[in-house]
């Protein structure tokens, strides 16, 4: 027997048990690959039920928490899992979120209401600019919150009013005969469409100004959801566009798409204080997120699952916000659609959205 045929090359050989000394082999090294990419390939076969024993053995560990959290990242796509295994997952988000944030929190799973189509409608001319739908929108859905910057999905675009002035009518660029550029061509006549995102005044709403919110249009044809690689972002029956965060991979190909500045990303660790965390939560809204993931309004599945309305309307204090089922003829939104002049921004991309904005 050759004395080496047990053994690999390149590695010190030490006694082979199996052949008396005879032969020798390379020591075993014990080594996990616990990348998620070849998890996935050498355990493919695995059911969602069976993630904790595995857990248990990739961690090599008793510690619940490991073992919970290792359960969760491995999870299946949500919208492809089983009734029982979605419970097992909201399951392990409670416990988790109850001992992170120290009080009981509760992660929903009402799925897409039979009959309901939401739509939302705005009215521009009633806005103030007062900007409390943003506030209220990061207090209710567990935005990431910190002295430096929140993490708003709202923007409210202060936009300038003015008129042609006659003073400038023989000013202009170059001086004298041939002007190719009048003196009023700067001024801002009618509505600037280039709105200010973040303003300051100490009233609103300010003189010579109008002011247009804009948030996720949760769009019938939603571009962002047809350019996603690991389809973690999808049309819920209802309306709602929404996100598994546990499969999104951070590639932000949604927000490309996405034609009205509708998705923000988690560059770093959201900060959310414990007594500031809305413990009423939902798998698909407003449950924390973490780093490395996008997120979007979802018009408060939470809530408007729940026969509530979006906290962003609630709060509005002049009543500019209406929302309601786009196939009851008598909810408000669809009576605003059938009696108010209304338009949809960006139509011409033929994303369709169900957020229409409209003038008294």
């Amino acid at each position: 027997m050759t004395s080496n045929q047990c053994s690999k090359p390149n590695e010190p050989a030490t006694p082979c048990s199996n052949c008396s000394g005879q032969c020798t082999q390379a020591p075993q090294v014990e080594s996990i690959d616990v990348s998620r990419r070849s998890f996935l390939k050498n355990t493919g076969m695995l059911s969602v039920s069976s993630l904790l024993g595995t857990a248990a053995l990739m961690t090599n560990s008793d510690d619940a928490q490991a073992n919970m959290e290792w359960a969760e990242w491995f999870q299946g796509n949500y919208r492809l899992m089983s009734d029982a295994e979605k419970a097992q997952a909201r399951a392990r988000l409670e416990r988790r979120y109850s001992r992170e944030y120290s009080k009981k929190v509760t992660v929903d799973g009402t799925p897409a209401l039979e009959g309901v189509l939401f739509g939302y409608a705005l009215n521009i001319k009633k806005c103030i600019g007062c900007r409390r739908c943003a506030k209220a929108c990061v207090e209710e859905n567990n935005q990431s919150r910190s002295k430096e910057e929140d993490m708003e999905w709202i923007r409210v675009l202060k936009m300038e009013k003015g008129e042609y002035s006659p003073e400038k009518r023989n000013e202009g660029f170059p001086e004298g005969l041939g002007i190719q550029v009048g003196g009023n061509a700067f001024n801002p006549v009618g509505v600037m469409l280039e709105g200010e995102h973040y303003y300051q005044p100490d009233k609103v709403p300010e003189q010579d100004s109008v002011y247009m919110p804009i948030a996720c249009m949760q769009c019938e044809n939603p571009p962002c959801v047809k350019v996603c690689p690991v389809r973690t972002t999808y049309r819920e029956a209802d309306g709602p566009v929404v996100i598994d965060y546990n499969w999104c991979i951070g590639c932000r190909m949604c927000m490309n798409a996405c034609p009205y500045w509708a998705r923000r990303f988690n560059w770093s660790e959201p900060s959310l204080p414990k007594e500031q965390m809305n413990p009423v939560t939902h798998y698909l809204g407003n449950r924390p997120r973490m780093k490395g993931v996008v997120e979007k309004c979802t018009w408060c599945i939470q809530r408007t699952r729940q026969g509530r309305y979006p906290a962003c309307v609630e709060v509005c204090p002049v009543g500019a916000r209406k929302f309601g089922n786009l196939l009851d003829p008598n909810s408000e939104v669809s009576r605003i659609i059938a009696r108010k002049p209304v338009f949809r921004l960006k139509t011409e991309l033929n994303t369709n959205p169900k957020f229409f904005y409209y003038v008294d």
